[in-house]
């Protein structure tokens, strides 16, 4: 198979007729769908590292190589971006289509960019986990997320969009949207920005919820609830900030765990009910967000590193 076809077939640009010389060409041998694998597996850690016009060159002399998928793999590791890519391959009795998983996740404080097989636009999260197939089924396109990830769908009214998430999933056709699904906080909430989406339970569908433009849904008490998007700086977790309005100092803290994996234990009761405005840098860390927050009400804080705590004093 010519390496650049299936080059343009990851960038989910490729023709229909393409897309079936593929899959034909996979289903011929294991030889193929190996190689289709680590053609994959290669493709998705330059897109995390943003070296696809690097790797284009490679592509033409030799993409395959071990040497090469190493020396991507250390730059990775430089620029603090965790990626790691689980292969497996499922046969199911009513299609014979190949598919392929692949696992990535961002690290604490981290997030990742990232282009689906169709074209799909995804930021990710830090401390998120995300699972997508190499290519997706001929009649939707399916993933699985644990964290909180903003998606920009592209449009394909014969293939659903769905995102799995521990407890609900969300359809759509082609809009953009928030999801928060931490499975460790077992939270849950969906903000639409654009086009429509439907929020169902994974063990009844039967029950849905439709979101406009500018809604969200959360959970809260164990039942979904419905409200209007009142602080779009929220979302701009995918630039890299963590922003908040009026928010309670318990509230920031919950986020702080969240972005950078850690546990707070708020000893000090003085701080709860205190409201706060303003927005942190994911890259300056949680010691720079503490630090800024005592100038203006006093506390002292310790972080007991064996343990990944840190106490409010």
């Amino acid at each position: 198979m010519d390496k650049e076809i299936l080059y343009i077939f990851f960038e989910g640009k490729a023709t229909p007729e393409q897309e079936s010389s593929i899959r034909d060409w996979m289903e011929a041998s294991e030889y193929n769908s190996k190689e289709f694998f680590r053609e994959r597996k290669l493709f998705d850690a330059t897109i995390l590292l943003g070296h696809q016009d690097e790797v284009k060159t490679i592509v033409k002399k030799s993409f395959s190589t071990k040497i090469q998928l190493r020396e991507l793999l250390k730059v990775a590791a430089v620029i603090a971006i965790t990626l790691s890519v689980t292969l497996f391959t499922q046969y199911k009795k009513e299609s014979k289509d190949l598919m392929a998983m692949n696992t990535v996740t961002v690290p604490a404080g981290q997030r990742v960019n990232l282009i689906l097989p169709d074209g799909t636009n995804i930021w990710l999260n830090a401390c998120t986990t995300i699972k997508y197939p190499a290519v997706f089924a001929k009649d939707k396109r399916r993933i699985i997320l644990d964290g909180e990830a903003y998606f920009d769908v592209v449009h394909d009214k014969n293939k659903p969009f769905i995102v799995n998430t521990k407890k609900y999933s969300i359809e759509v056709l082609g809009t953009k949207f928030n999801v928060e699904a931490y499975s460790k906080k077992d939270v849950f909430e969906t903000s639409l920005m654009e086009g429509s989406v439907k929020i169902f339970m994974n063990d009844n569908a039967n029950k849905s919820i439709m979101l406009s433009p500018n809604t969200r849904v959360y959970l809260k008490d164990n039942k979904l609830v419905l409200a209007q998007i009142e602080d779009f700086d929220v979302y701009r977790w995918k630039e890299g900030l963590i922003c908040f309005q009026n928010l309670d100092f318990n509230e920031i803290m919950d986020r702080l765990e969240k972005y950078f994996d850690i546990n707070i234990v708020i000893n000090n009761k003085n701080v709860e009910g205190n409201l706060f405005t303003g927005k942190f840098r994911q890259s300056d860390g949680i010691d720079y967000a503490l630090r800024v927050l005592q100038k203006d009400i006093s506390f002292n804080y310790m972080r007991d590193e064996s343990n990944e705590v840190i106490y409010i004093n």
